[in-house]
């Protein structure tokens, strides 16, 4: 073997090495529990996430989770984590999370009821765009609310913002 051919072989095994040990510190897992899909972080953090099946009814996401005796808070819902689950009539989101990610609910057309929790800080990019919502209360938590959040909500009658 030649002195180059170690060298590239040199190279690939430490850049291999490398790429692994950045994307260990931020490695997630996939889970469902109790019929709801999260990402799992290994700061033990969770984040609701789009599962295989569309979600429908009433859906109580809790404040954390145990996955192999290991507790993880519930801080987020993904982008699209709703998105198109047409026959969702209402959520309860948890005071653990934070954020609500883009289009998270976007075309959820039967989701008529919501409750944001006053420790979520920022709702994303169309994130309840095109839902069934009829009203919503925003709470003074909320620091940023983004482009299309609520576009295309034809039956919202009532949206309270706080100061």
């Amino acid at each position: 073997m030649s002195r180059e051919e170690s060298m590239k072989k040199l190279f690939v095994f430490l850049f291999s090495l490398i790429l692994s040990v950045v994307f260990s510190t931020s490695a997630s897992a996939y889970v469902k529990i109790d019929g709801i899909y999260y990402n799992i972080f290994s700061d033990e953090t969770a984040e609701v996430t789009k599962g295989e099946e569309k979600y429908s009814g009433e859906v109580v996401i809790p404040s954390s989770i145990t996955v192999e005796g290991k507790e993880y808070t519930v801080t987020s819902i993904g982008k699209d984590a709703f998105n198109a689950c047409r026959s969702l009539t209402s959520v309860i989101i948890p005071n653990s999370v934070t954020s609500i990610g883009e289009s998270a609910f976007y075309f959820c057309l039967s989701l008529i009821s919501v409750t944001i929790p006053n420790s979520v800080t920022s709702i994303s990019y169309a994130a309840f765009s095109t839902c069934g919502l009829k009203d919503v209360t925003i709470p003074n938590s909320v620091t940023s609310i983004a482009d299309c959040a609520f576009a295309l909500c034809s039956g919202l009658t009532s949206v309270t913002i706080p100061n």
